[in-house]
């Protein structure tokens, strides 16, 4: 099992920055993509950001040159970091990781977790 933690939600006027994190933890052999999903308000979960084990990125339209999303594959945690944030920014974010983790048979099988979900508000 792979449990994902989120941390760094929170209220923040317009303008403002974030930094976002999530740790991934567990039977872990290794995590190919993480990545930013948010969903607002009566609205459908939308990808925010993703990065690849070599480091390769991958942004919505709606967050490109505000937001950068960067990975320390050491500790298995991904970061967003959330400038000039504005009001249609206010969602919850939820992290999610996919890559491969041990059985209890010591064999491998692929994963697909979700963090439980952090708020972010921005106040115009």
């Amino acid at each position: 099992q792979v449990q994902l933690v989120e941390s760094g939600g929170g209220l923040v006027q317009a303008g403002g920055s974030l930094r976002l994190s999530c740790a991934a933890s567990g039977s872990i052999f290794s995590i190919n993509t993480m990545g930013w999903y948010r969903q607002a308000p009566g609205k459908q979960r939308e990808l925010v950001a993703t990065i690849i084990s070599g480091g390769n990125t991958n942004y919505a339209d709606s967050v490109k040159g505000r937001f950068t999303v960067s990975r320390d594959n050491a500790k298995n945690t991904v970061y967003l970091q959330m400038n000039s944030l504005k009001p249609e920014d206010t969602a919850v974010y939820y992290c999610n990781a996919e890559g491969l983790v041990y059985t209890i048979y010591g064999t491998k099988r692929p994963f697909d977790a979700w963090g439980q979900g952090t708020l972010v508000t921005v106040s115009s």
